[in-house]
């Protein structure tokens, strides 16, 4: 059995982790609730522009189009893994990992590793792709402060690497941010381009006329790396309201976790107490007992 001093010390040393745990659980509290409002901002913005975009790009010409809308055979690949920067978030970061891995075993088993690069937003995602071999920029504090110029940059990088012909394909690895509880993972391909598949939105779209001023041409030329941009911002958004999300979520389990710990170490401690006590007191009157027969 532990003695009175160790329980007394790692009793001390859980209401310390449990005061710590808490003040996170509410910083997390705190954040979230504005990477919530961004997030929710950004939705509609996002879904109306793939929107018009879809309208536009259904009878333009293969030449505008050919940038970013040409699907070649897929030789090389260019995976986007965003993870965050700390842990402390449960399986926030290694879900994104099981997500990457299982993405490779499923559509590109096939490919050299040498043809699979990886773009790490986060320094979760740097540290960990990091170690199989070059990672594409350095993005590992996008969510120190985070904004759309900042995000813009990896997208245009990549952008450049598929119209170059380094990257046949551009995959987005992230989580949505569902609630607190929940985030889900989510896979979709950046480039090349995917025509919009949902038949409301089809509908809506082509009952849609614009005026096109100069050219329609010169429009979607313009729009379509704008909604690039903005498709990976909002992924990086859905990630950042994510963590926030999941280290409240973790933090709140460390908390009641350290609870229920506190609660068997006082009763070790009060058992080791009393059993030392009982001790002293059978000691005493051995002694007395001793003593008294000894005259």
């Amino acid at each position: 059995m532990a003695s009175l001093k160790e329980v007394r010390s790692r009793i001390q040393s859980v209401t310390s982790t449990q005061q710590i745990t808490k003040a996170m659980k509410m910083v997390a509290a705190a954040k979230l609730r504005r990477a919530q409002d961004n997030i929710i901002r950004m939705r509609p913005y996002a879904q109306r522009l793939n929107t018009i975009l879809a309208n536009l790009t259904r009878n333009a010409d293969e030449g505008v189009l050919s940038d970013y809308g040409t699907a070649r055979d897929v030789r090389r690949v260019l995976v986007i893994a965003i993870t965050s920067d700390r842990g402390l978030a449960g399986a926030f970061n290694s879900n994104v990992f099981k997500g990457v891995n299982a993405l490779i075993q499923e559509r590109y088993a096939s490919l050299p590793a040498a043809n699979i690069s990886f773009m790490a937003i986060g320094k979760k995602a740097h540290d960990y792709f990091g170690k199989r071999g070059p990672v594409q920029g350095n993005f590992t504090h996008v969510f120190t402060k985070l904004s759309f110029d900042t995000v813009r940059v990896a997208a245009e990088m990549a952008m450049d690497g598929f119209r170059a012909g380094q990257y046949d394909e551009v995959v987005m690895v992230y989580n949505e941010f569902k609630n607190v509880a929940t985030q889900i993972i989510r896979t979709e391909q950046l480039l090349p381009l995917v025509q919009v598949e949902d038949t409301a939105v089809n509908t809506a779209a082509s009952n849609v006329e614009y005026i096109f001023e100069p050219s329609k041409e010169e429009i979607v030329r313009t729009l379509i790396p704008q909604s690039l941009k903005v498709q990976l911002y909002k992924a990086v958004l859905e990630s950042n309201a994510s963590e926030h999300g999941a280290r409240m979520t973790a933090m709140d389990k460390a908390t009641d976790n350290a609870g229920e710990l506190l609660k068997s170490l006082k009763l070790t401690y009060n058992r080791t107490r009393q059993a030392a006590i009982t001790t002293e007191i059978l000691e005493i009157v051995g002694g007395a007992e001793a003593l008294a027969a000894s005259r």
